[in-house]
């Protein structure tokens, strides 16, 4: 995709990467061969990956998918009602639609037929935002080596408009940004920003020290987390639901979020049946705890429907869905 730098994986030397003649595909003699009974389609429509660009040197690739082949008229959906309906067994009733079932899977938490379909990225992002998406411990993952090949010189950059304030009641993060009009806030927004500079710089001292004949696993350990690196990263849809579900959070930093949004519009047109059900069922659903049912029967019959909590954080979350169901 132009514009985007796409890094090479090391690979062992002694790999054979020579293209391989066709009878080397070709199943053992032994093994029944079952022809479709409809023509197959490739879901990526015969590319070898697509990519969202971001920032300024990330991106987001998918690069394969499970199933890679579906009848055509279908979509990757239809590996999930085929994992779901053996369940069903001879002589059942089979779920005549395939999307009532997948809808009526998400619904009920049935989460083991999603597993039946994978996808596989090739990411470019900062350090920082790595650290957090590792934690997600349900992929395969492979990334690129500092300690095999040198770190490239690129680095998560934000504009002066754009760098945030902590907020006072998230811990862990914050939206509104510093305000350019104002030359107290302007000042610090320009100060962090030379920060970023400063520690950027110190690239230039991680080549010298590395041409001087230090390690390259030793020399890295200086570089900061504003640093890119890359990773391919494969996982089951199940679990890339439940990735983005919390990733496209308003709560998650903005950073994993924009990561997080370009992988949901790369896998929707391959799953649009089971991601439409995911966006009814959870990513724009509202879950109430048993003290906020009780505050809408409350409500129901005339009351306050105050939450029964001495907990000013749930009274708080109360007050947010009380708000968004109009009460």
């Amino acid at each position: 995709m132009p514009g985007v730098i796409h890094w090479s994986m090391t690979e062992p030397a002694s790999m054979n990467l020579e293209p391989k003649p066709m009878s080397a595909f070709l199943p053992p003699s032994h093994a029944q061969i079952t022809d479709p009974e409809t023509p197959m389609v490739d879901v990526l429509g015969g590319a070898s990956r697509w990519t969202i660009p971001l920032h300024e040197h990330g991106f987001v690739a998918l690069v394969d998918s499970m199933p890679r082949l579906v009848p055509m008229g279908q979509t990757a959906d239809q590996a999930v009602v085929q994992a779901a309906r053996v369940s069903y067994g001879a002589g059942t009733k089979k779920v005549n639609e395939d999307r009532g079932l997948i809808r009526y899977l998400l619904r009920h938490e049935h989460t083991t037929p999603f597993e039946m379909v994978e996808f596989k990225f090739h990411v470019s992002m900062p350090i920082f935002v790595a650290r957090q998406w590792i934690r997600h411990r349900t992929a395969n993952v492979n990334e690129y080596s500092g300690r095999y090949s040198v770190m490239p010189d690129r680095f998560y950059r934000v504009g002066l408009d754009a760098v945030r304030k902590q907020s006072p009641s998230n811990r862990q993060g914050g939206e509104e940004v510093f305000d350019g009009g104002n030359a107290k806030e302007l000042k610090t927004a320009q100060e962090f920003v030379a920060y970023l500079d400063h520690v950027e710089g110190l690239y230039k001292k991680y080549e010298e020290l590395i041409e001087q004949g230090v390690s390259r696993e030793l020399a890295r350990v200086g570089l900061p987390t504003s640093q890119f690196t890359q990773w391919y990263w494969k996982c089951d849809l199940h679990n890339i639901l439940r990735f983005l579900k919390l990733r496209l959070d308003a709560h998650a930093q903005q950073e994993i979020r924009d990561y997080a949004q370009a992988m949901h519009d790369l896998i929707a047109p391959i799953v649009p049946v089971t991601m439409e059900a995911w966006r009814d069922y959870h990513l724009e659903s509202l879950r109430l705890t048993r003290l906020e049912i009780e505050a809408v029967a409350d409500i129901s019959r005339g009351g306050p429907g105050e939450l029964a909590s001495d907990n000013s954080r749930e009274r708080a979350e109360w007050d947010a869905k009380r708000q968004r169901l109009g009460l």
